[in-house]
């Protein structure tokens, strides 16, 4: 988990019953929002390989991150863990690439997210990325680290964001939300646009049925 303090409302990464498996969560120190999302400075992995690796020793037949984000660092952090780690809702799309999904990303900051993040989970650098609005409440409230989020304005960002995706690049057929704190509003999309709407609860969900035993 990131060092954060904004709230964490039922669906985001961070609340207790989103998931129904059992899930520990440890915090990497240091690791704040900004720096993660506009950082690319690989010594931020060790902190992270050394929570892992107690989690891990802890137990823990997985390992996840709460930003996708960390993506950039998929194949790194997969090489230092003996579990699988599953960085990023990104993973996601590759598999769907692979069986023909139109794909497009719905991200915190579309200026952050570029081509390392895209090619680190195997998907097609090209994959169409929109950005909340710059400036807006969710914005402010996740870069920032404020402890207000106003999920009103947080749904319509998600809505906004994912018409003018699809304005730019209509063919879409399944929309991905890189950040852990999107899901909340994941079934407003689906309503609203009727397509294929995954993210890390949909990737977590779908890689935990899979593990063995």
């Amino acid at each position: 988990m990131l060092e954060t303090r904004f709230p964490r409302p039922l669906g985001d990464i961070g609340h207790p019953d989103t998931f129904h498996f059992a899930v520990r969560r440890r915090v990497v120190q240091g690791a704040t929002a900004e720096r993660v999302v506009r950082g690319s400075d690989p010594t931020l992995m060790q902190p992270f390989i050394d929570v892992a690796t107690e989690l891990v020793d802890e137990g823990c037949a997985a390992i996840s991150t709460s930003c996708g984000f960390l993506a950039r660092w998929q194949r790194e952090l997969q090489a230092a863990l003996p579990v699988p780690l599953w960085s990023s809702a990104l993973l996601q799309l590759a598999e769907q690439q692979a069986l023909g999904r139109r794909c497009g990303v719905i991200t915190i900051e579309a200026a952050s997210l570029g081509v390392a993040h895209l090619e680190s989970v195997g998907a097609d650098p090209a994959t169409p990325v929109e950005g909340i609005s710059p400036g807006s409440a969710l914005h402010r409230t996740l870069l920032q680290d404020l402890p207000v989020l106003d999920r009103d304005d947080a749904q319509a960002q998600v809505l906004a964001a994912a018409a003018r995706l699809r304005a730019r690049e209509p063919r879409i057929d399944t929309l991905v939300l890189e950040c852990t704190n999107l899901p909340p509003y994941a079934a407003a999309l689906r309503r609203a646009c009727g397509l294929q709407v995954l993210d890390v609860v949909t990737l977590l969900n779908a890689r935990m049925a899979a593990l063995p035993g």
